[in-house]
């Protein structure tokens, strides 16, 4: 692997696991066992840096849930996947929560070039709902629901919102 990849691979698992203020650039020099000065070739600052893991956790992310729900057979289904894909998530990650968000709770909130990367996370999320269920009011539910599952089986170690949530949104699109 080539230094950006093995930074990128080390920061991936580091902010995830640690958090973005507890986890210095130092660490993760030693750890992707780079040079400094590689370091700093490829990202300018440990912002940069943030943005960059951001940007490559959406991908994952995003290409995770959209595996997981490609053999639903409708769109209701595939909604409840998702739902699901949070349960094969926490169970995968020990309940770590939303990479977006754990960040997000740690920047100030003029940080913009943070921050617009977790913004557009999120929209691209809300559209997920938007695309599938074709209607404003009943995706929006679904993924204020979805939202706050993530946040809840953190903050709890639990899935049971999440099985509740999924009974929620069926008694909306199948109204």
């Amino acid at each position: 692997m080539q230094p950006r990849e093995r930074i990128l691979e080390k920061t991936f698992i580091l902010f995830h696991k640690q958090g973005y203020n507890a986890t210095g650039i130092n660490q993760i020099i030693e750890e992707a066992k780079v040079a400094k000065a590689s370091f700093y070739q490829h990202f300018k600052s440990k912002e940069d840096l943030c943005a960059a893991f951001l940007n490559q956790r959406h991908s994952f992310w995003f290409n995770e849930l959209l595996k997981f729900t490609s053999d639903a057979e409708d769109s209701n289904l595939k909604v409840l996947k998702s739902f699901d894909f949070l349960i094969f998530m926490n169970k995968n990650e020990n309940f770590r929560g939303c990479s977006f968000l754990n960040i997000l709770s740690e920047i100030p909130s003029d940080n913009i070039k943070i921050l617009s990367v977790i913004q557009n996370h999120k929209s691209d999320l809300r559209a997920y709902f938007k695309d599938i269920l074709k209607d404003d009011l009943v995706s929006d539910h679904a993924y204020l629901l979805f939202e706050s599952c993530i946040i809840e089986s953190q903050l709890f170690k639990s899935n049971q919102l999440i099985e509740q949530s999924k009974k929620i949104i069926q008694t909306l699109i199948l109204k």
